[in-house]
């Protein structure tokens, strides 16, 4: 059986509390940033990346944030100072909020749409790879954990070893007393799995999605699709049916997205076509004169 025993706290300085979760979230923002920097160079984008990468951070932070208070209201209505925190951050949120703040700032600076779905694509191939890195923290820390499971070994399951004597409550695992001690679904290593696949496939074809944009939407779609269905072995409350909130959003998700991808290539065939019958009229005509 694999047991999870790490403390989630890093270190301390004086008063300052330093968690793994602030430490892997950290490096999965400078790695992220790292890829998306070299990636749109390639697409011949070299301005706004920067400012457009602090507005992603700000506003995945915001949609993170938001949609795990609301994910475990129950907890955050008996704790209102711990709304405003970096100990938890929804995927799915901190995937809208990046997409509202890029919106946002294409809106304020007038910059072309195409220009935001050339960087769209080069930051869909260090999203999941950061994703990944950020469902570490997520296992260290204890959120976003699995329901109690039939299994006793790994990868059916794992245990949270309970929390040690003298052990602040605050500074273990974001697991109840029920999932701690007790073979849990290891969620957060199938989302981390997920992650790396998603990474390797979208590494695979970038370049070869045409046009700007479609690797953005091929990411996104490939992304909820694993999201929804490990999300059937996580905690939570359903919202439609047997559905969580997050389900919900991950069929939106591809409500919307994989439709747009489907037309959007279509269209760039389409127009490629016709452009390619085009040139060759062109040239057969000046051949007979």
């Amino acid at each position: 059986m694999l047991t999870i025993s790490i403390d989630p706290v890093a270190f301390t300085i004086g008063s300052l509390t330093v968690r793994w979760y602030g430490i892997m979230i950290g490096v999965a923002a400078i790695l992220m940033l790292a890829i998306i920097s070299r990636e749109a160079k390639k697409l011949g984008v070299t301005r706004d990346i920067y400012s457009l990468f602090l507005w992603g951070i700000i506003g995945g932070y915001i949609g993170g944030r938001l949609a795990y208070v609301i994910y475990d209201w129950e907890h955050f209505v008996v704790n209102p100072r711990e709304i405003i925190g970096f100990a938890g951050l929804a995927q799915n949120g901190m995937i809208i909020g990046i997409i509202v703040a890029a919106l946002i700032y294409m809106r304020v600076t007038r910059m072309r749409f195409s220009t935001l779905l050339s960087i769209g694509d080069a930051a869909a191939v260090g999203m999941p790879l950061a994703l990944a890195i950020g469902r570490i923290a997520c296992t260290i820390n204890g959120c976003c954990s699995g329901k109690l499971s039939p299994f006793q070994y790994f990868p059916g399951a794992v245990i949270y070893a309970p929390r040690p004597p003298g052990a602040p409550l605050q500074d273990w695992y974001h697991l109840t007393t029920q999932y701690l001690g007790v073979p849990i679904y290891p969620t957060q290593i199938y989302h981390i799995i997920w992650g790396l696949i998603v990474f390797a496939v979208v590494w695979r074809f970038r370049g070869k999605f045409k046009p700007e944009g479609c690797l953005a939407f091929f990411c996104f779609c490939l992304f909820a699709a694993g999201d929804f269905g490990v999300r059937f072995f996580r905690i939570g409350e359903p919202l439609l049916g047997v559905l969580h909130q997050a389900q919900v959003l991950d069929l939106a998700i591809l409500a919307v997205f994989l439709p747009w991808l489907i037309i959007r290539m279509r269209r760039f065939k389409k127009q490629a076509l016709v452009t390619e019958l085009a040139n060759g009229a062109e040239l057969e005509q000046s051949h007979e004169d």
